[in-house]
Formats: C-alpha cells, sequence, structure tokens
C-alpha cells in the first residue's frame, strides 16, 4: 500500500511535536536530602514540594529521599550535574569543592547570626554565587535552609578552651575550609562521609563532630555523644539546587513555579529556625546532653582561625575582594 506524502508529513510532524514535548508532560521529581528527616534539609524540601505542586495545580510533583538514599551529598551533585538527579538539599561545605567561591560563606566567623546569613544569601553575594555555581557545577541554587550555627559534640569530655580540645578526634566534612580551622585550633579533624558519621561516633572512631542543634536532635546524636560546645564558627547554611539540565529542559512555567516555591520555602526556612532551636536546644539538654560555652567569649578561637584560615583561602574564593565585599554587606 503506497502512502501519499501530504497525509505522512503531518503524521511525522504530530509524532515530532510529542517527542519534544516532554517538560510539559506531569512529572514526578527526584529530591535527594542528607539528614534525616525532622531537620532542617527535610523542613525545606517539604515546603518546596508542596509550593512547587500547588503553583503547578498538582500537576508536578516532588518525591524527597532523607538520610542519603540517593547516595552522599557530594555525589548528588555530580548526578545533578549530569541530569541523573532532578533536586538535592545538602550542607553548603560539599557544593564548595565543586564551585570553590562558595567559600566565602563558609570561612570562619564571618557570619555571626541568623540575620547576617540571610543578608549574604539573598542580596548581591548570594545572587553572584548562584551564577558561579551554575558555572561551574553545572546546578542552580534556588533555595536556603537557615540551619543554625555548628557547634561542636563529643563524647568525652567538657570543652571551654583550644587546651580542652586537643587529643578530642572530631569528624569534620570533607572540606578544606573546615580542615584549616581545626588546624588552626591546634588538631587535625578527621575527613568523613556524612553518611558515616553516626556509626563512627558510636564505635568510638572518632569523639565528636559539628553541626547545629537542629540536625544533632534530628540525626539523635544525643545516643552517641555527652557534651555540646556552644562554638559559633560556621553558620549552617544548605542550598537547595536543581540540575540546570533538568531546569533548562522545563518549560517557562515550570521554571518559574521551581523558582518561586524556592523562594517560599527558604522563608519558610528562616522562620523554622527562629521558632525551633532554643526548643530543641532544651530537649537536648534534657536528654542528658551537658552544653558548655567557650571560654573568654571564644575570643581564642576567633583569634587563631580569622588570622590563619582566612589569608589562606583568599584565591579560593575569588580574591580578598569578595570577602571584603560580603564583610561589607554585613555593614563590618
Amino acid at each position: 500500500m503506497k502512502i501519499r506524502k501530504n497525509v505522512l508529513m503531518p503524521v511525522l510532524a504530530a509524532a515530532s511535536l510529542l517527542l519534544a514535548a516532554p517538560a510539559t508532560m506531569a512529572a514526578t521529581f527526584k529530591m535527594a536530602i542528607g539528614d534525616a528527616a525532622g531537620g532542617t534539609q527535610w523542613e525545606l524540601g517539604t515546603s518546596f514540594a508542596k509550593s512547587f505542586g500547588d503553583r503547578t495545580g498538582g500537576k508536578h510533583k516532588v518525591d524527597l529521599f532523607p538520610n542519603g538514599q540517593l547516595g552522599d551529598e557530594q555525589d548528588t551533585v555530580n548526578n545533578a550535574a549530569m541530569g541523573l538527579l532532578d533536586f538535592s538539599i545538602l550542607a553548603i561545605n560539599n557544593i564548595t569543592p565543586f564551585s570553590p567561591t562558595v567559600g566565602v560563606l563558609t570561612l570562619p566567623y564571618v557570619i555571626q547570626s541568623a540575620e547576617e546569613a540571610k543578608t549574604l544569601t539573598q542580596g548581591d553575594v548570594g545572587k553572584e554565587l548562584v551564577e558561579n555555581t551554575i558555572r561551574d557545577a553545572g546546578v542552580r541554587i534556588i533555595g536556603w535552609s537557615y540551619s543554625g550555627f555548628r557547634v561542636l559534640t563529643n563524647s568525652k569530655r567538657p570543652i571551654r578552651t583550644l587546651d580542652d580540645l586537643k587529643g578530642v578526634v572530631v569528624r569534620v566534612p570533607k572540606n578544606e575550609i573546615m580542615i584549616a580551622t581545626y588546624q588552626a585550633w591546634g588538631i587535625n579533624p578527621t575527613p568523613m562521609a556524612w553518611t558515616e558519621t553516626f556509626t563512627a561516633l558510636q564505635q568510638r572512631v572518632v569523639d565528636g563532630q559539628d553541626n547545629p542543634y537542629i540536625t544533632v536532635s534530628a540525626m539523635k546524636f544525643n545516643e552517641v555523644q555527652k557534651y555540646i560546645t556552644n562554638i559559633r564558627y560556621l553558620f549552617s547554611l544548605e542550598p537547595l539546587i536543581v540540575s540546570e539540565q533538568v531546569f533548562q529542559s522545563q518549560d517557562p512555567d515550570v521554571q518559574q513555579a521551581i523558582l518561586e516555591a524556592g523562594r517560599e520555602a527558604t522563608e519558610h526556612s528562616f522562620k523554622y529556625l527562629l521558632e525551633t532551636e532554643e526548643k530543641i536546644r532544651a530537649e537536648l539538654t534534657a536528654k542528658g546532653m551537658e552544653i558548655t560555652d567557650p571560654a573568654d567569649g571564644e575570643k581564642e578561637w576567633i583569634e587563631k582561625a580569622t588570622t590563619t584560615v582566612w589569608p589562606k583561602f583568599h584565591k579560593s574564593i575569588g580574591g580578598k575582594d569578595k570577602l571584603d565585599a560580603a564583610l561589607k554587606a554585613l555593614g563590618r
């Protein structure tokens, strides 16, 4: 049977349109979350998923996979960059190796309050880091989880001074700035993947780690740690990223829904931190954890970290002027 050309061409054109339009079809996206359900990462993710679903009229949804089910946090950056994963929420120190300029937000004692964290991430500094991360890592930051300062926990003894810290084996992420900070304080920390941390603490492979109060609670570190030192060297930020390949494959209205849901989830995260951190701190005390403030207003910790670590990383963050710009934005 002979098919006429004027019949075949419209059929082929219709088939081509169908193949070219997957982004307009209903989709379920996957989101990796490093922490357990109940922490600030989970709070950000659930808020985003609800907002995104609402903004797309329920046409699109996001499934959340907490507790590193889709790989450790740095693996999720690689997978998102290749378009193999849609979304991920991870500690900022785990995106810094892929886009080093983000490290300006992880230099010790740059951020000194939740409000300062918000100022940097949502102002000109944050906008520049978003563009850099698209360029460097192939992922786009669309939201931020504000998790509070990373306090030091350990199972060995109360720590108030740097002398008290000697002999304590501390787990840190595989992040050069955080490693250098502990070295400035006089110890060599143990770099370790997040997924291995609880077991390492439980088996006393390491004595301690640092994370915000909310993460300490969500990960049930009170079961394997006794002491908290209320240091404030690093405000924990956890970006929500989307694969740039995935983002660019979406229709403009879906892209807009992603960006707007990210902004809404970011605002929710900030309010959540302010409303819950003190409550969680009290709960950890009730569960037997002992909280100690560092001696002399943390003066020795601050001096050694800023004088040693800041100059060492000027080049990697894009130059000293990037640090100066961040400090200027904070009025310092």
